[in-house]
């Protein structure tokens, strides 16, 4: 029965949604890859907010209830009917009367399954689509028939494309950089964006930027920002790694592409606050520093925050990992892939999770000691007992997939646990039930 009515939800959303497209005509960007969509999109926005009226996805609602809701401006009624009664009905206050609706939309795109995005075509019409980046092994593999289809499903976003649209790729990632050739019509417009000096909108000589006195903690990361023939001084502070500051290049390409010069892009991306638990610097306790990296994992994403952490090269580096789940036949080589990284840039190991024994025999079989591992079941238990391990010092990364719940970790081990509903994710009443 619940599943029925999930679907009937869906299916009116949708059509309410379809109808406020057609009759405000709102411009849309629409984000998808396997890596760096929420906070692609948070950074877009960024960019685009102080020139336009613009709405994004809120959060990562990026599934079939997560586009009608962010079309409609409403949230996630959760279990609740009479709040999706009353979201229904003011989608049909929106069809009937005049409202003030936003100029552009920023969408987050998402494929658990096969035929999540390919289905959007028949109704969703975009002018920019933004592709991040698609590993050799992508999160919810586990749902298809391969790691191909996963990259095919994604890049059937293309095909939403109007004449004269724009598409955005990352041209550091080979999977993201060959869907060039998806191009819907000749006067369809292509940007490539990264770190590489042969893309036209990329980041040249980041660095960290670090606080003064004390530690000397890391708090952000600077570039020069080159945007066609201009380029600028940026800063993104409150996050760490390259793949934390892609979404800032990725911003300014849709900027220019919106015809946005220098100056107001630097202004917009350095608007940008990377999203909780997106490689989020936050003080712990003990005079420490945690980067939190805990709203999902996969192996491409957890190999660069782990890499991050070898790069800060603090007096130790801590990384707490949980389980990498629907990686389906990939799961056990990928953990163990994961563990050799582990061993080259961690002091310590900290596991959550019984896939996560794998990592641990990957770093063990590449140097890493018995005596630097530790693992455990349950991350708040994790959490509790890492509290007396730690020192002043320490620099603790914390990932794992969702259902790991390791944001219970950072909440454990952060100087201001007070905090814990602005600075973490999965802090709402629903989840908190869990």
């Amino acid at each position: 029965m619940k599943n029925v009515l999930k679907i009937i939800i869906v299916w009116v959303l949708t059509l309410e949604a379809k109808a406020v497209l057609r009759k405000y005509k709102p411009n849309i960007v629409a984000v998808t890859g396997s890596v760096g969509k929420t906070t692609t999109k948070d950074a877009v926005y960024a960019a685009l907010s102080k020139k336009f009226h613009v709405r994004k996805s809120q959060k990562s609602f990026n599934s079939e209830f997560g586009l009608p809701l962010t079309i409609l401006g409403a949230q996630n009624a959760w279990d609740n009917p009479l709040r999706w009664i009353q979201i229904l009905i003011d989608g049909v206050i929106l069809l009937v009367m005049r409202a003030q609706y936003p100029d552009w939309l920023v969408l987050e795109v998402g494929a658990d399954r096969p035929g999540d995005i390919s289905g959007l075509s028949s109704w969703l019409k975009t002018d920019v689509v933004v592709i991040t980046y698609i590993p050799d092994v992508p999160v919810h593999v586990e749902f298809f028939d391969s790691p191909e289809a996963v990259a095919m499903e994604k890049a059937s976003l293309v095909d939403t494309l109007k004449p004269g649209g724009t598409l955005i790729l990352n041209g550091d990632d080979k999977h993201t950089a060959a869907l060039a050739h998806r191009l819907p019509a000749p006067d369809a417009k292509l940007i490539y964006y990264g770190f590489g000096t042969k893309h036209d909108v990329h980041a040249e000589h980041p660095v960290l930027v670090k606080e003064e006195g004390g530690q000397g903690w890391p708090v952000g990361m600077r570039a020069t920002l080159v945007v066609f023939d201009e380029s600028v001084e940026v800063e993104m502070v409150g996050a760490l790694g390259g793949h934390a500051f892609l979404p800032c290049i990725a911003a300014a390409a849709v900027a220019h592409t919106l015809g946005l010069g220098v100056a107001d892009i630097a202004a917009g991306v350095e608007s940008y606050t990377p999203p909780p638990g997106r490689m989020r610097l936050i003080p712990g306790i003990k005079d420490t520093l945690l980067i939190d990296d805990t709203y999902n994992a996969s192996p491409a994403a957890t190999t660069a925050g782990v890499e991050t952490l070898g790069g800060i090269r603090p007096k130790r580096a801590i990384a707490v990992l949980g389980d990498m789940l629907e990686l389906g036949r990939h799961s056990v080589e990928e953990h163990r892939k994961l563990g050799a990284v582990v061993a080259e840039n961690a002091d310590m190991l900290v596991t959550v999770g019984f896939r996560a024994r794998g990592i641990v025999e990957g770093a063990l079989d590449n140097g890493l000691k018995d005596s630097q591992i530790l693992q455990y079941e349950d991350s708040r238990k994790a959490g509790e007992e890492l509290k007396n391990m730690i020192q002043p010092g320490d620099v603790i990364l914390v990932k794992g997939s969702q259902s790991m719940r390791m944001e219970r970790v950072v909440e454990e081990l952060m100087l201001e646990p007070e905090r814990a509903s602005q600075l973490l994710v999965r802090q709402d009443a629903e989840w908190k039930r869990r």
